[in-house]
């Protein structure tokens, strides 16, 4: 096929310069039987050879351009959505998040005033138990004193007796005695105040 439109350029190319020759003189916008053959007749080879050989596989690459085109936008449409889907999962995510924040920060708040409340409760009793204990030391303390003092009491207001009297008396019937009249005695002036 090939050799044979070869052939024909050959010959076309012949017969335009067997025309050029035979007319020294050419005016090319003269229409010209001949030429206008040959040109017609070149032109429906050519177009036949283009048709079967060239068209087809420009027709091909010109198509699969074209796919490939349009599988590329239809990508990237694909990849914005997924983008565009992938944005509002992380907002989302994002809004989630403060919201969690916020709720720990408020329950961080809520935990550090119950504990404070606490700590204070408990400290006010730890306190009042500190004064109650304080108290009760001191009366405990108050009544060894007053203890003490009867005894004290006792053994001088027995030594006085036995001075004056100059008698010797049993020292343990002596205690019991004057112990029974300083009770009396306390008891009376505790009941009085």
């Amino acid at each position: 096929m090939r050799t044979s439109f070869m052939a024909l350029l050959a010959l076309a190319g012949t017969a335009t310069s067997a025309a050029a020759q035979e007319s020294e003189k050419v005016d090319l916008l003269a229409p010209s039987g001949g030429l206008m053959l040959w040109t017609l007749l070149i032109f429906v080879v050519l177009l036949i050879v283009l048709s079967r050989f060239a068209f087809p596989p420009l027709l091909d690459a010109v198509e699969a351009r074209e796919k490939a085109l349009q599988d590329a936008i239809d990508e990237a449409r694909g990849d914005r959505e997924a983008a565009a889907a992938l944005l509002a999962e992380h907002q989302a995510a994002i809004a989630s998040a403060r919201t969690e924040a916020q709720q720990i920060i408020a329950q961080g708040r809520a935990t550090s005033e119950e504990l404070k409340q606490k700590m204070i409760a408990e400290t006010r009793h730890q306190q009042d138990e500190l004064l109650e204990r304080a108290r009760q030391e001191i009366e405990l303390e108050k009544q060894r004193a007053i203890v003490q003092l009867r005894r004290e009491a006792v053994e001088m207001a027995i030594a006085g007796a036995g001075k004056v009297v100059r008698r010797n008396f049993d020292s343990e019937a002596n205690r019991q005695i004057v112990d029974e009249f300083l009770s009396t005695v306390s008891l009376q002036s505790t009941h009085k105040s």
